[in-house]
């Protein structure tokens, strides 16, 4: 049901050491950044073979803003959940869509929920 999860941290460089060190205990590691193009701040997903399921993003407000993407069969799942939870009071973050930055068939939608954390469905198959 969960594909991953974010953290906001306040010092990406510091955090990286850490969960680098932790996570290698237990055989992950971190298996993805964001690409510059993307935009915003320094972010990288930890995981075991090339799949992220943690990810940490530095924030000025490292103590905020939890992000789960839950795991959607097919595409229009992903457009069922986006307009599904803006019609129970979310609010939009990313409408449906490709994110090829992350991959090639990575389609997802963001919203935030009542308490302001950012919730995401994501399909990765194609179509």
């Amino acid at each position: 049901m969960i594909d991953h999860l974010s953290i906001n941290v306040a010092s990406f460089d510091r955090s990286r050491d850490f969960y680098d060190h932790a996570l290698g205990a237990i055989g992950a590691a971190l298996v993805m950044m964001k690409p510059e193009e993307a935009g915003g701040p320094p972010s990288g997903g930890y995981g075991r073979g090339n799949k992220p399921t943690l990810w940490i993003t530095q924030s000025s407000s490292p103590h905020t803003g939890l992000h789960v993407a839950f795991v959607a069969d097919k595409r229009i799942d992903v457009d069922a959940f986006y307009k599904r939870a803006l019609e129970a009071g979310g609010r939009d973050n990313g409408t449906p869509g490709l994110r090829t930055h992350y991959h090639p068939n990575y389609y997802a939608a963001f919203v935030f929920d009542p308490d302001g954390n950012n919730v995401e469905a994501v399909c990765h198959l194609p179509e």
